[in-house]
């Protein structure tokens, strides 16, 4: 059986569960991070040198760094599915797979921890709108993409919707000054009917928000 460590309210571990429930794949998870600790422990560092998570074991297989746990997980057990089989879509999927990390979570984590994890006295207005405008760019890249397609690659759900759907969920969740969003806003909608999505990526982050 696999093993996943990482706590669930943990963006980057969300999004490796969603994949493993994408494919009713059975896992363990331990948690890790944050009141859970673990990270500084001999058994974690072993396992990821940098002592952050996600980590998964399979066997003999340790792997970190979550869009590469996603790619890992769609190759070996979703096939035609999670892993599309043209490579051109697929190099699709690791394209915007790369957009959420390079763009789009650069963006938007300033938001999430202006909006969220900072104590109010500590909150500055002016950086929250600077760092919202940003997400709110790349919000509209992504948006303009989706103009004639219903999932990241076309049609079909893959795995390149796993990082981007993941990202979304807190962007629309939280109360904030958005763009106009029609296309984003009904993939996003898409996205909420699928019970995997909801069991991983919707669920409340209020354990991470700062204690007045």
């Amino acid at each position: 059986m696999l093993t996943l460590w990482g706590r669930d309210t943990s963006f980057n571990v969300q999004k490796v569960i969603w994949a493993l429930l994408e494919l009713d794949i059975a896992f363990t998870r331990i948690d890790a991070g944050t009141v859970h600790g673990r990270l500084d422990t001999p058994e974690f560092g072993a396992l990821n040198p940098n002592r952050r998570i996600p980590v998964l074991v399979d066997g003999d297989t340790v792997l970190w760094e979550s869009n590469t746990i996603i790619r890992y997980i769609a190759a070996t057990w979703g096939q035609g599915s999670l892993w599309p089989e043209d490579p051109a879509i697929r190099a699709q999927a690791d394209m915007w797979m790369d957009w959420q990390q390079t763009v789009f979570q650069p963006a938007f984590q300033p938001v999430f921890y202006e909006s969220v994890i900072l104590p109010q006295a500590r909150r500055d207005p002016d950086r929250l709108a600077r760092h919202l405008r940003l997400a709110g760019e790349a919000a509209l890249v992504l948006e303009s993409w989706l103009r004639h397609r219903d999932y990241i690659t076309g049609p079909a759900f893959s795995m390149g919707d796993i990082p981007i759907g993941t990202a979304i969920f807190r962007y629309f969740d939280l109360p904030l000054d958005r763009p106009a969003l029609p296309r984003l806003e009904a993939y996003f909608d898409r996205l909420r009917a699928r019970q995997p999505y909801r069991n991983s990526a919707m669920i409340s982050y209020e354990p991470l928000r700062a204690r007045e």
